[in-house]
C-alpha cells in the first residue's frame, strides 16, 4: 500500500514566473502598437528605376502606370496591360487553346516542364500570351499582350496558339486586332516546333486582313528575334513605347559580325521612327487615345460589329 501511495504522489509543478512589468507594458495600448511592427506594411514599399537608380514610393508609381519620373517605361504584366488600355479597366478574357507543354522532352539542369509549372505558379498566365476583348477610346477590339516575365515572352506553340485565337476571336467579332509585343524571340525548348509559329502566325493575320480588320502593333521592351521577324512586324500601324528595345539580333552580335560600332541609340523606338520602321513613338498614358484614334479612322464607313 506503501508502493501505490509512492507512485501516485507527483512531483508538484513549479509556480509559473510571474510576468516582468516594464516600462513598455505600463504605458498606453494605442503606444505600445506604434512601437510593434506591422505585419500588413508591404516589403517593396519602394521601387527602384532601372534608368537611374532613384528610389520611388510605389503608389506613385502605380498611380503613373509604372512610368519612372525620369520616364523610363517599365515592364508591366499582361493583366495590367490590359487593365490600363481597355476603357475603365473592364475587359473580356478570351481563353487560349490548351497546348502539349513538354513535346520535345527538353533536356536542362530543371526540366522545361517544371520551369513552366513554377512560372505558371508565379505569374498567374498560363503562358506569355494573354488576350482580351473589350473597347479602347469606345473602339471594340480584340487584345493580345505579350508578358516579358514569362519566359522572356518567347514565341512557342502555346504563344502561337494563343495567337491564333486571338486573330479568329477578331474575325469572329469583326473588330480589330491590336497586339502588344515583348519578346526575347523564340522559345529553345521547343525547337524548330517554335519556328513554325512565325508562318502559322502570319497565316492566321492573313485571315484578319482577308476580312478587312485593321491589325495594329504596339512594340514594348523589348521586342526581337522571331517576333519581331513575323507578326510585330505586319502591322497596318506599328507604335513603340519610348526608348524600347526593337530588333532582331542584338547590338554586340551585329558588331561583332559587320565588324563596325553601331550608332547611338540603335535599335531603340526613337531611332526606328526616324528611318520609318515605327510609325509613331507613344507613351504609356497616351496609347489607349491614340489607339482609339487609329482604330476610328481604319474602321470608318464600315457597319459596326454584331459584338460591338
Amino acid at each position: 500500500m506503501a508502493m501505490a501511495d509512492q507512485k501516485n504522489d507527483k512531483p508538484a509543478r513549479p509556480a509559473a514566473p510571474r510576468e516582468r512589468s516594464g516600462w513598455l507594458s505600463r504605458i498606453a495600448p494605442g503606444v505600445r502598437k506604434a512601437f510593434q511592427k506591422r505585419a500588413d506594411t508591404p516589403e517593396n514599399l519602394w521601387v527602384k528605376c532601372p534608368e537611374t537608380g532613384e528610389m520611388i514610393y510605389r503608389p506613385d508609381l502605380e498611380a503613373a502606370l509604372w512610368v519612372t519620373p525620369s520616364g523610363h517605361h517599365m515592364r508591366i504584366g499582361a493583366t495590367q496591360r490590359l487593365k490600363v488600355t481597355f476603357d475603365d479597366g473592364q475587359f473580356e478574357r478570351i481563353a487560349a487553346p490548351a497546348t502539349v507543354d513538354d513535346p520535345l522532352k527538353f533536356p536542362d539542369i530543371k526540366p522545361y516542364g517544371e520551369k513552366l509549372a513554377a512560372t505558371r505558379k508565379a505569374l498567374g498566365e498560363q503562358d506569355a500570351l494573354a488576350i482580351g476583348y473589350g473597347t479602347i477610346d469606345g473602339q471594340p477590339a480584340v487584345a493580345a499582350v505579350q508578358d516579358f516575365a514569362f519566359m522572356g515572352g518567347s514565341l512557342g506553340i502555346a504563344v502561337g496558339e494563343a495567337f491564333i485565337a486571338a486573330a479568329k476571336e477578331a474575325v469572329k467579332r469583326q473588330v480589330p486586332f491590336v497586339i502588344f509585343t515583348a519578346a526575347g524571340g523564340a522559345r529553345m525548348q521547343e525547337g524548330t516546333l517554335s519556328l513554325m509559329q512565325m508562318a502559322r502566325t502570319t497565316l492566321a493575320l492573313n485571315e484578319v486582313k482577308a476580312a478587312g480588320l485593321p491589325y495594329i502593333v504596339v512594340m514594348t521592351d523589348p521586342t526581337t528575334g522571331g517576333v519581331l521577324a513575323s507578326y510585330a512586324m505586319l502591322g497596318d500601324v506599328h507604335l513603340a513605347e519610348p526608348n524600347a528595345l526593337v530588333g532582331f539580333a542584338g547590338r554586340r552580335v551585329i558588331e561583332q559580325t559587320i565588324r563596325e560600332t553601331l550608332p547611338a541609340g540603335f535599335q531603340r523606338a526613337e531611332f526606328l521612327v526616324e528611318r520609318g520602321m515605327i510609325d509613331r513613338v507613344v507613351t504609356r498614358a497616351e496609347l489607349p487615345a491614340v489607339l482609339g484614334s487609329i482604330l476610328k479612322t481604319l474602321t470608318m464607313g464600315r457597319a459596326p460589329s454584331k459584338a460591338a
